[in-house]
């Protein structure tokens, strides 16, 4: 008699007051707030290269190398993340997740080997940040929200970009007067001081609050914890890979990673510098991105609610090639018009593929749309890391980038042509034509 009456308390709960916001709008503004707090590991690649180089006197590949495999872990880790919170909640995982990146980015602060480097930035802050990788986010639209999913995805997608708007200028300063090692504790401490509000604030389920998600016309119960985290993750992959989709849409995304947070967060600032470039001036360029990157990327989630995605990533994708086949042409001593406004338009495109491709993911894969959208995210910066490694390469190769903003730019127009072959069957599944 007592399990019966739980278990209806449970499927009923006590209606929410009338009037007042719903909470799931609190807890997506704490998610924004902690993607944020975390986005300052996302800031500093880019600026470390010419130090290190500097100091050390490491090659760009080997510096690259590293980036690279923080770049890998951020995205393999993040499908296996999204399993985790399945299993043990979102705050638990997000705050030892923080915690690990806090790790890893002050124990750079003693490093005196390029081995070191791909210890504490590869390994501690590649696995750290991949459990704060977009996955975090698409579980917390997934769980929260019916209604503007598309919106809020872009709100948290671009909440790294804010980050990133907020601690590029910030930590370039720092490297600038003092060192890089101020700020590799800088961003230790951005990390750390995130914990708190994710503990107390952050709440795993509606069903916790006893409220439905926003838009949602019943309650709905919070599942019980999903064992074998590892033994999901794998499993929703190996059927996921079974399907045609998930190679367009993986593919598409590696490319969106390789031209994104492979070649122009990581290789911008040093090819700036290159071309007679104060380090932060080139800084303040690149946070300028996340200027637009924020209103793109939210403009993209409005648009993916009404528009065709798959379209919407064609224009992405063929507007990003075009820019960046012009770039070598703009890059000088002094910021010109023309840089202003390729620094406008690529940052309004940055992260805009974000929405329509978390869309397309959970119009074919329902409730397992957050582990495969992380495997997607995997792709992501697979390419980013190759593209992070080789821009290195070809810098050490042929002592300009050159080569690598054209190469990108073409692989821009195919990731185009890829994400118009993806159809909708009449069921409303999706499939390759």
């Amino acid at each position: 008699m007592t399990q019966t009456t739980d278990a209806a308390a449970v499927q009923h709960p006590p209606k929410p007051t009338r009037g007042r916001v719903h909470r799931a709008w609190f807890v997506a503004a704490v998610t924004f707030v902690t993607i944020i707090g975390a986005a300052a590991f996302r800031s500093v690649p880019g600026l470390l290269i010419d130090p290190l180089h500097d100091e050390f006197d490491w090659s760009h590949g080997t510096i690259g190398a590293a980036v690279s495999v923080n770049l890998a872990l951020y995205g393999l880790t993040a499908p296996f993340a999204a399993a985790l919170m399945d299993r043990f909640g979102i705050r638990r995982v997000v705050a030892v997740a923080l915690t690990v990146i806090a790790v890893g980015s002050w124990l750079t602060v003693w490093m005196t080997a390029a081995w070191q480097l791909m210890l504490c930035w590869g390994l501690l802050v590649g696995l750290g940040s991949g459990s704060m990788a977009l996955a975090f986010a698409a579980t917390v639209t997934n769980r929260w929200f019916t209604e503007r999913r598309g919106l809020v995805s872009g709100i948290l997608t671009a909440a790294s970009a804010s980050g990133q708007l907020i601690f590029l200028p910030l930590l370039s300063w720092i490297i600038d007067r003092y060192d890089w090692r101020p700020a590799a504790v800088t961003v230790a401490l951005a990390a750390l001081a995130v914990v708190p509000f994710v503990w107390l604030l952050l709440h795993d389920h509606p069903a916790d609050v006893g409220q439905k998600p926003y838009g949602a016309t019943e309650f709905v119960p919070k599942p019980p914890p999903v064992p074998g985290a590892a033994r999901r993750a794998v499993t929703v992959l190996l059927s996921a890979v079974r399907t045609g989709p998930f190679w367009l849409l993986a593919g598409t995304f590696a490319i969106c990673g390789a031209s994104t947070n492979g070649l122009i967060q990581t290789h911008f600032i040093p090819a700036a510098h290159d071309a007679h470039m104060p380090i932060r001036a080139a800084a303040s360029l690149l946070a300028v991105i996340g200027v637009f990157d924020v209103v793109g990327t939210i403009a993209s989630g409005w648009f993916t609610d009404r528009f065709e995605p798959r379209r919407l990533l064609a224009v992405y994708y063929a507007l990003r090639g075009v820019s960046l086949m012009f770039l070598p042409l703009l890059l000088g001593p002094t910021v010109h018009p023309p840089m202003i406004f390729f620094i406008v338009f690529y940052g309004l495109d940055w992260v805009a593929t974000v929405p329509p491709t978390l869309a397309l993911c959970r119009e074919q894969y329902g409730e397992d749309s957050a582990i495969v959208f992380g495997w997607v995210l995997a792709s992501h910066q697979i390419g980013a890391a190759a593209v992070a490694f080789l821009g290195g390469v070809a810098r050490d190769t042929f002592g300009t980038y050159d080569v690598m903003w054209y190469a990108s730019g073409a692989l821009c127009a195919a990731a185009a042509l890829m994400a118009l072959v993806i159809r909708r069957r009449a069921g409303g599944a999706v499939a390759v034509a």
